[in-house]
């Protein structure tokens, strides 16, 4: 019982990273680019799974991966 109560008065809580929750410049036009992102995408699949012709379905998942990696350069900018 001693043992115990020592190990219990001898360990550490963890600490965690505390990550800084002030936001960005670029935090609001991340999120609409984000928004454009998801919404052009599923118009994308949508269109390239119903329509006949895939060209037009494939451009516009290409444009909605242009909105993502925009949004990824913003975010590496900071």
């Amino acid at each position: 019982m001693q043992n115990t109560e020592q190990q219990q008065s001898v360990a550490k809580k963890p600490q965690h990273h505390i990550r800084n929750k002030q936001r960005d410049r670029f935090f609001a036009v991340r999120n609409v680019l984000n928004i454009l992102f998801m919404l052009t995408a599923i118009v994308g699949v949508v269109i390239y799974l119903t329509q006949d012709d895939r060209t037009t379905g494939t451009i516009i998942v290409l444009v909605a991966m242009a909105f993502k990696i925009v949004e990824c350069g913003l975010r590496f900018i900071k």
